[in-house]
């Protein structure tokens, strides 16, 4: 055998060496540790951006765009501050910080919310009376003598007097048969509305012989407000609908120019809004119409719907207001001087 042939069939036998397994790294446990508490860091970040007030958020802020402004005085946006100079509140003694500014606005937005939500109620209340008062032959006679209007209280409903046909009888709160029929309308379809109701009187400024000394036009418009209220229930209304009963004289004239106008004699029916019921459950009962004019600048929304061109309140006129004598019912001890 040749050597070149001997390299040919030369065999190599390789052998492996069986040892221990080498010792595992830990440096991917080290990893996965730092991820989980990245996660963990992330979702407590989240949490509580998600549950700190808008304030608090803008002051944070604020915080990393200018540290040296909010260390040294506080600024605008620093919440509650123990500096001299006012931080985030409006209350040195940090009661009304950042979260006491921000829950205040929230409540602002939410009594704008609920002033356009009973705006447009109370809007809606005023077409559909519109439309009744239209459809019913017993008001729509009388339609130049009524009234309805939205205030910021609510709903205000005026039946004015007239020179041909006056509400009353002189000087006394007995209803003519036409307004018994007027008010028991109104007691009908004003039972369905889910509102409390507060019923004024007024007169003109025609005085009784003896003049506030003894029966006056204050006795005389609640007398004539209660008298309504009768026939109010008559109609249908409940009892409980109504909250208030007052008469306010002449003390709030329609027609300041002309204190006799027949117009200064009315009765007004006020559908009250939820705003206004919870403020005069607040001020146990003490509350006013308001005026149609401020409606707009109260929740920022267009003006109210002007008055019927034949009743168009004359320059100078007022809303319902001033304070409400006690109803007293009795009968006058003297004749009117003039017709109020």
């Amino acid at each position: 055998m040749t050597s070149s042939e001997k390299a040919k069939s030369t065999i190599v036998v390789k052998r492996v060496k069986k040892g221990g397994h080498g010792a595992h790294g830990a440096a991917w446990k080290i990893a996965y540790a730092d991820f989980v508490t990245a996660m963990m860091a992330f979702f407590l970040l989240m949490w509580l951006l998600g549950s700190t007030t808008k304030g608090d958020l803008k002051g944070i802020s604020e915080y990393f765009q200018s540290p040296l402004k909010v260390s040294m005085s506080g600024g605008d946006g620093s919440g509650d501050s123990t500096s001299i100079i006012t931080g985030g509140g409006d209350d040195l003694s940090k009661a009304a910080g950042q979260v006491k500014r921000g829950e205040a606005k929230a409540s602002k937005r939410r009594r704008d919310e609920v002033a356009k939500s009973e705006r447009a109620r109370m809007e809606e209340l005023e077409r559909h009376l519109n439309q009744a008062i239209m459809a019913s032959d017993k008001l729509s006679q009388f339609r130049e003598q009524i009234r309805v209007e939205v205030t910021p209280d609510g709903l205000r409903i005026q039946i004015v007097d007239d020179f041909k046909r006056p509400m009353f009888d002189i000087g006394s709160a007995r209803v003519k048969d036409y307004m018994r029929d007027i008010l028991r309308e109104f007691g009908k379809v004003l039972n369905e509305v889910d509102s409390k109701i507060v019923l004024t009187g007024h007169t003109d400024s025609a005085q009784y012989a003896n003049g506030d000394k003894s029966y006056s036009n204050w006795e005389l418009s609640a007398d004539r407000a209660n008298a309504s209220r009768r026939e109010l229930i008559a109609g249908g209304i409940e009892t409980r609908k109504i909250v208030r009963v007052v008469g306010l004289a002449d003390s709030s004239l329609l027609d300041r120019e002309n204190a006799m106008n027949p117009l200064n004699r009315r009765i007004s029916i006020i559908v009250l809004n939820k705003l206004a019921e919870e403020r005069m459950l607040q001020a146990n009962g003490e509350i006013e119409a308001g005026d149609p004019g401020e409606l707009a600048k109260s929740i920022g929304g267009p003006d109210a719907a002007p008055a019927p061109a034949a009743l168009a309140a004359p320059s100078g006129a007022s809303p319902d207001a001033g304070a409400a004598a006690p109803a007293v019912t009795g009968s006058p001890e003297a004749a009117p001087a003039a017709t109020p």
